[in-house]
């Protein structure tokens, strides 16, 4: 039986926080404050507390962060709009959107109208195509977490076979081009599956690293992994239960029957999501220390 080790997210947030506290320094000095724009069309309610979360830590860090909320009924027009009045807005190093967006709206429309140089989240073709020639400008904030999670607790990735559940833009796909890439934190076998692919468990039991993206609640059992291996759960989903709220916050992991074969998990909150937004703040921080670089 394996004792599971807890990869804290947050743990690591912290320390990203610090290290960035003499780069935020800099450029106070230099009269520059990194700053963000997140754009919130409509009311999702999970969207408005991610913006709201991302908000509140760049103004605990003395950084600029406004929300820039759109009702339901406003068009794509209306986004585009205020997406080029952003991509010429000098106080914003960095643009969000906050997805999902509206039915009716493109979000690839959306996301290509923001200047790739504004793109912290890296999701403009520009800033995927840097990534896929190892060349990165902007890293994914949620891929770019993981990679610093698994740095932070000294998992090796190098000969390793990850496995990848889950193929979206916004995790699956950055987070295999990043852990095949030849470099100190890739040099991993990569292996990618998603909602089409017949037995997955065919390839986690081969795994020696699980990252699980799906947004299917408890879809990894620990009948699904070898023991040893290390999980990292990306997934938060709402399931409902009996309690005063109404629902409890499930990972894509059923943790309970993987605890003491995985020999380390991110837990579900606390792990990746914390992280999401210490990559956001440090997407912006660099964003506008290309000003003085």
């Amino acid at each position: 039986m394996t004792e599971t080790k807890i990869l804290s997210g947050k743990e690591v947030a912290s320390a990203v926080y610090d290290d960035l506290s003499s780069s935020i320094d800099r450029l106070t000095s230099e009269k520059i404050t990194p700053g963000l724009a997140a754009v919130l069309v409509g009311d999702d309610p999970a969207s408005q507390v991610y913006v709201r979360n991302k908000r509140r830590r760049f103004e605990n860090m003395g950084l600029l962060g406004e929300t820039f909320r759109m009702g339901d009924d406003s068009s794509e027009s209306d986004v585009l709009t205020l997406i080029n009045d952003l991509n010429g807005d000098d106080r914003f190093h960095g643009i969000l959107i906050q997805l999902p967006l509206p039915k009716g709206i493109d979000s690839d429309s959306v996301l290509r109208s923001v200047r790739p140089d504004k793109d912290v989240d890296g999701f403009h073709p520009e800033n995927i195509g840097l990534l896929a020639a190892g060349n990165p400008r902007f890293i994914p904030c949620t891929p770019k977490g993981i990679l610093r999670i698994l740095q932070f607790y000294n998992i090796e990735t190098s000969g390793k076979h990850a496995v990848i559940v889950g193929r979206s833009n916004i995790v699956g796909r950055p987070m295999a081009l990043m852990l095949s890439a030849k470099n100190d934190t890739g040099n991993a076998t990569v292996t990618v599956c998603h909602s089409r692919t017949p037995d997955i468990a065919n390839y986690t039991r081969q795994a020696d690293i699980v990252i699980a993206a799906l947004g299917m609640p408890s879809l990894i059992k620990g009948d699904m992994i070898s023991d040893g291996t290390v999980i990292i759960d990306v997934g938060i989903n709402r399931v409902e239960d009996n309690s005063e709220k109404g629902y409890k916050l499930s990972g894509d992991v059923d943790y309970e029957s993987v605890m003491d074969k995985a020999s380390a998990i991110t837990p579900v909150p606390g792990g990746v999501g914390p992280m999401t937004i210490a990559m956001l703040v440090e997407n912006t921080v660099e964003a506008a220390e290309r000003l003085i670089s």
